[in-house]
């Protein structure tokens, strides 16, 4: 596990570490900023985005993952990087009675302009009570330790400037007995489809961004940092190494995205 003093693990001859972001090499401090300058500038067509750019599959990808959440009253959910309130409504819809009281979830993002979008997406669907928005980054989460139920992060580890920390965070925080998940896109299992799929990545999603948001920088970043994040196997033992258990994965779309799943005992 990377020393968690150090966002990449350490630097040589006094120099500043350096972070990917996407495929170029930046200074580790510099890239939580880069990151909020992406989601600054596709925050109000992120959800149509993820629809056009995966022809609303993510949504199938989502639903997977509040079945393995397995909402229930009581429940209190964390989900991190979740601004735009996808995550959150899907648990609430599972769960809530009409005064909103079954079940809670906190919103974590480091982008308050996601938050906003996320906030008044409540609003217009009436939801009024079941849900605290909370600006704060993966790697230093404002929440008091074992407070929470479950954790998920969907889409957003791979913009983490420190994996190892923010995974050491979710375990904090997370209850005994408590379930961490991320869904994120990893790596293709089928070989002919992974050509396709690099193909579409590196030549379509960028167009799209381009002509939707008028960004087309900002999704080349993200089609790069899909590249740069680890594979299933490395990250599972990742999260092993930040101290949860019983780590398992399941592949999605042949491997386009996945769920780790594990437990904090």
């Amino acid at each position: 596990m990377a020393d968690l003093k150090d966002p990449i693990g350490g630097s040589e001859g006094g120099q500043e570490a350096e972070a990917d972001f996407g495929y170029r090499r930046v200074p580790a401090s510099a890239r939580d900023g880069l990151v909020r300058g992406v989601f600054d500038s596709v925050a109000r067509r992120y959800d149509l985005m993820n629809d056009l750019m995966s022809g609303g599959i993510h949504r199938l990808w989502k639903a997977a993952l509040i079945d393995m959440v397995a909402p229930r009253r009581g429940m209190h959910l964390l989900d991190v990087a979740g601004g735009t309130g996808d995550i959150a409504f899907r648990f609430l819809d599972r769960v809530q009675d009409e005064a909103g009281n079954a079940a809670r979830v906190t919103v974590c993002d480091i982008n308050p302009s996601m938050l906003v979008v996320g906030r008044d997406r409540a609003l217009d669907r009436g939801i009024a009570r079941g849900i605290e928005w909370v600006c704060g980054t993966a790697e230093a989460l404002p929440l008091p330790d074992m407070s929470v139920d479950a954790y998920t992060i969907a889409f957003g580890l791979r913009n983490v400037t420190n994996i190892d920390r923010a995974l050491a965070e979710a375990r904090r925080v997370l209850k005994p007995g408590g379930r961490f998940f991320c869904l994120e896109f990893s790596r293709v299992a089928v070989p002919f489809l992974g050509e396709l799929y690099d193909r579409y990545s590196f030549s379509v999603v960028p167009l799209i961004g381009e002509v939707v948001t008028g960004d087309r920088a900002s999704y080349r970043y993200l089609v790069e940092s899909i590249r740069k994040f680890p594979p299933q196997d490395a990250l599972a033992r990742r999260v092993e190494a930040a101290g949860l258990e019983r780590v398992t994965w399941r592949n999605l779309s042949g491997g386009i995205a996945a769920i780790h799943a594990a437990w904090r005992l």
